[in-house]
């Protein structure tokens, strides 16, 4: 394990790991299939969309909120199909961070979305976006755990 890895979830480090396994057009092929594999948003958010925090990083509209129940996190995201690369990170950081608890999440590096090798597939602005999502979602986790 190197030095970096301390910090990241064993959930987000499988993902880069997959990643990286993979040629740069696969990992635009992982991405999609992510994007697809995105959570619904639970009932109680779906018909409440004002409860949501728009990501202003991303061009698409990105939306998320965090939920902290007895130290464990659940991410909740929600990012129109036709921006299939931003749902797919969206995807990541939902899957990958839920049911994780506060400490962990805050401990992910800042800039995981350079880790899974896609800056050469993908734009600086939608990597800003990625890494916007993630400095959203600690800045909630750290507000509902203070609550």
């Amino acid at each position: 394990m190197t030095e970096p890895d301390l910090a990241l979830p064993e959930s987000l480090a499988q993902t880069r790991d997959d990643f990286l396994a993979l040629s740069e057009r696969d990992r635009l092929q992982l991405l999609l299939e992510f994007a697809n594999e995105l959570p619904e948003l639970p009932e109680r958010f779906r018909d409440h969309p004002e409860l949501l925090e728009r990501v202003e990083e991303c061009q698409s509209p990105v939306f998320l909120i965090v939920e902290v129940e007895a130290g464990a996190v659940a991410v909740h995201a929600t990012a129109p199909a036709e921006s299939p690369t931003t749902r797919g990170f969206a995807s990541i950081l939902a899957q990958g961070l839920s049911g994780l608890d506060v400490t962990a999440i805050l401990a992910v590096p800042d800039d995981y979305a350079f880790q899974i090798g896609l800056t050469k597939a993908v734009s600086p602005l939608r990597l800003r976006g990625m890494t916007g999502m993630l400095a959203r979602i600690k800045r909630q986790v750290r507000e509902a755990s203070a609550a």
